[in-house]
């Protein structure tokens, strides 16, 4: 789940940098698609998470003041629609990164994708996928780093240096 978070903030902060690029903005149609592949391609998923992470960790903070939990609670539930507009930013940050990397028809053409009964199954399947893969590359990872420090290590040898 943290790493959806964190693919959210990356992507924020790539917003950033890929609109200062962009010479023009785009239109409302060109947006209106990008938009409509955030939703398609299931990416809105990652900023779905990050307001109730928050939440909770507000409640887990509040755990040694049981007195406010009822107000705490009735807060946040009273926050929701201003929540709700603040994922809808982060989702049209991400309309609008895509939009200035891909035109009007790729975006469409995409989503179309997406929207077909393949890419619904890729969107369905993509959490699974992309667990196992981050589980897969950890442990290459571990791996390749071992290998390499073996390699090295022999090669420094060769060289008449000794690597701890």
């Amino acid at each position: 789940m943290f790493r959806f978070v964190g693919a959210a903030f990356a992507l924020a902060l790539m917003a950033g940098s890929v609109l200062a690029q962009t010479p023009s903005q785009p239109g409302a149609g060109h947006l209106a698609a990008a938009r409509d592949l955030v939703l398609a391609s299931g990416m809105q998923r990652s900023f779905d998470l990050v307001i109730p992470q928050l939440e909770e960790r507000l409640r887990q903070s509040a755990l040694t003041r049981p007195e406010i939990r009822k107000d705490l609670d009735a807060v946040l539930q009273s926050l929701k629609p201003e929540m709700e507009q603040q994922r809808q930013v982060m989702v049209n940050s991400a309309a609008r990164v895509f939009a200035g990397q891909m035109n009007e028809a790729e975006l469409k053409e995409i989503a179309t994708f997406f929207k077909s009964p393949v890419g619904a199954r890729y969107v369905q399947t993509q959490p699974a996928v992309l667990d196992a893969l981050v589980r897969e590359m950890q442990e290459w990872s571990e791996t390749v780093a071992e290998y390499m420090l073996v390699r090295v290590r022999a090669e420094m040898g060769k060289r008449g240096h000794i690597l701890q």
